[in-house]
């Protein structure tokens, strides 16, 4: 018989989640329709399939007074297979004008946002070929940067441009043409940007040039040396201030370069220490800083932040936690600025190591959210770390499996992030070795250095370096809601115990503590007994575990 889950303990708290970047990518119960634009934008067509990119040159002229860009986007790629049809993609209201290989203008049909353009010249396989793609336009403008995305056109204090781009989820495509999505990165790229001066433009790598042009303008070349995904090319424009201090990394000297706003100079000189502080907690938690050649970059933008290659951007208004909260409320939220820590723990999960399709972006989030923890655990100790994540569990909603649906652009729900990093908690927990569990993580961005993966690739490599077979933990965690309930009872001396709550087949060892003793059992879903536990003396369920815990009458 059971008891009402009123007893059940580590619940789900209070529902107030204010984090839009959570509730933007909520999952829902419904069965979700799907158009054929979804199709277009998310899945692998034949007409992206035949081609792999090579090398961007986005080069272009950005235009404050009337908020549009014009250029072109300059596509090298590699021949795979047989084909004469590309897929490039551009959002409205921006307008392809054209498309030119070899001299000639090619054909091309519009179907929505993805442009079709046709090829007279035969592409052989093996070979490399460029195609020229002339576009201008207005982009959106973002209603809610960065969940919603677009470009944010703001002033400084004396009224100059402070603009941006913010587009994970929503495509790159909405203000430059290319191939949006996310299996397939360019090798290197070229990032060409016209600007009216004093302004000056950052974006991703390292900048190779300042072009002076008779109109009162500036060209800036940045030249980003190593693969990156579409939604982290950056633009950032504004009359900045620029500081910069060399690291002793892992395996080198590596670059932080700051741009902030001049009014803010001062005070990003203080907040912006954290930068050395994140690198030395990854470095040791997830090896090398994956981008040396290209630098680190933190940069000021009228948003909050986002997670662009080599170069961060900040707008967390110089304070600890998020927006001066503690999501934990412990305290431990606010010994860190948030935005700093969580973006440029993007560099190795989600920028080093990128999900193929956006329905794995937990990848992104879960690993990146418990890199939060892993920073207090470096600076603090490890209690630090796990009172964060226990902390943070009242903000998680159980409202819908953290894997997307697959082929159609589509994130799973929000609890990516803090019940992502939860889960990743409980599994070192079970691993029960945390020189094994580092050893893990730093390998993981070795095996995946500059890759785009699935969660297929992580779930097995995870339980390959673990030793454990994680199957129905991952289909538990990742692909329900449902968070295990850990079901017992005292009868005759002994303590019984069960999983509810599951599914059919999960299994998972549980750290109990009882009078300053560590016990581990191995519950399943059948009822099991133990005499090796003092009878009817309470116990505890070690609370790094992401569970719910409820004891019940005895079973007659």
């Amino acid at each position: 018989m059971k008891k009402p889950l009123r007893t059940i303990t580590y619940g789900l708290g209070l529902l107030f989640l204010t984090m839009l970047f959570i509730t933007s990518g909520m999952a829902q119960h419904a069965k979700q329709t799907y158009s054929r634009q979804d199709s277009l934008r998310g899945s692998i067509t034949p007409e992206r399939e035949w081609w792999d990119l090579v090398y961007y040159h986005l080069d272009i002229e950005v235009k404050p007074k009337q908020k549009s860009i014009e250029g072109s986007n300059t596509i090298y790629y590699k021949v795979v297979k047989p084909g004469k049809v590309m897929q490039i993609d551009l959002q409205q209201p921006m307008k392809i004008q054209g498309f030119f290989q070899n001299g000639k203008e090619l054909d091309f049909k519009k179907e929505g946002n993805a442009y079709f353009v046709t090829f007279e010249t035969h592409q052989e396989v093996g070979d490399l070929h460029f195609l020229e793609v002339a576009y201008s336009g207005s982009p959106r403008i973002s209603p809610n940067p960065p969940w919603e995305g677009g470009l944010t056109w703001e002033e400084d204090k004396k009224g100059k441009p402070f603009i941006a781009n913010s587009n994970q989820g929503d495509g790159a495509s909405l203000w430059w043409p290319c191939k949006d999505h996310m299996y397939d990165e360019p090798d290197s790229m070229l990032i060409s940007v016209k600007v009216p001066d004093p302004l000056m433009n950052v974006s991703n790598g390292r900048l190779r040039e300042i072009e002076k042009h008779n109109d009162g303008k500036s060209t800036y070349h940045w030249f980003v040396s190593n693969p990156i995904a579409n939604y982290g090319v950056n633009l950032s424009i504004a009359d900045y201030a620029h500081f910069s201090e060399m690291y002793q990394g892992e395996i080198g000297p590596l670059s932080l370069d700051y741009y902030v706003l001049k009014e803010n100079l001062e005070k990003a000189k203080v907040q912006f220490r954290d930068v050395p502080r994140l690198m030395r907690a990854f470095e040791h938690w997830f090896g090398p800083y994956p981008f040396y050649e290209d630098g680190f970059k933190l940069i000021e933008v009228p948003y909050l932040g986002m997670e662009h290659q080599s170069a961060v951007t900040y707008g967390n208004g110089y304070s600890n936690g998020y927006k001066g909260k503690d999501f934990s409320e412990t305290g431990w939220g606010l010994t860190f600025d948030y935005i700093i820590i969580h973006e440029a723990g993007h560099e190795w999960f989600a920028n080093n190591i990128t999900y193929k399709d956006i329905a794995d972006m937990w990848i992104h989030e879960s690993f990146t959210t418990y890199s939060e923890s892993l920073f207090l655990d470096y600076h603090y100790g490890v209690l630090a770390g796990n009172e964060y994540l226990q902390g943070a569990r009242r903000i998680i909603r159980n409202d819908g499996p953290i894997i997307g649906d697959y082929g159609v652009n589509q994130r799973g729900s929000g609890d990516m992030y803090f019940k992502g990093a939860n889960i990743l908690h409980t599994l070192r927990q079970w691993i029960d070795n945390d020189e094994k569990w580092r050893g893990i993580l730093r390998k993981m961005n070795k095996v995946f250095y500059h890759q785009t993966v699935t969660t297929v690739e992580i779930e097995t490599f995870l339980a390959e370096e673990s030793g454990l077979d994680l199957q129905a933990f991952f289909d538990q965690y990742l692909r329900t809601e449902k968070v295990p309930i850990f079901q017992y009872y005292w009868k005759d001396n002994k303590l019984y115990y069960r999983w509810e709550n599951t599914i059919a087949n999960f299994a998972m060892p549980l750290k109990i503590n009882q009078s300053e003793k560590t016990y581990w059992i191995d519950p399943e879903l059948g009822w099991k007994s133990t005499e090796k536990l003092a009878a009817n003396v309470a116990i505890e369920v070690d609370p790094n575990f992401y569970i719910y815990t409820q004891q019940i009458q005895a079973i007659k």
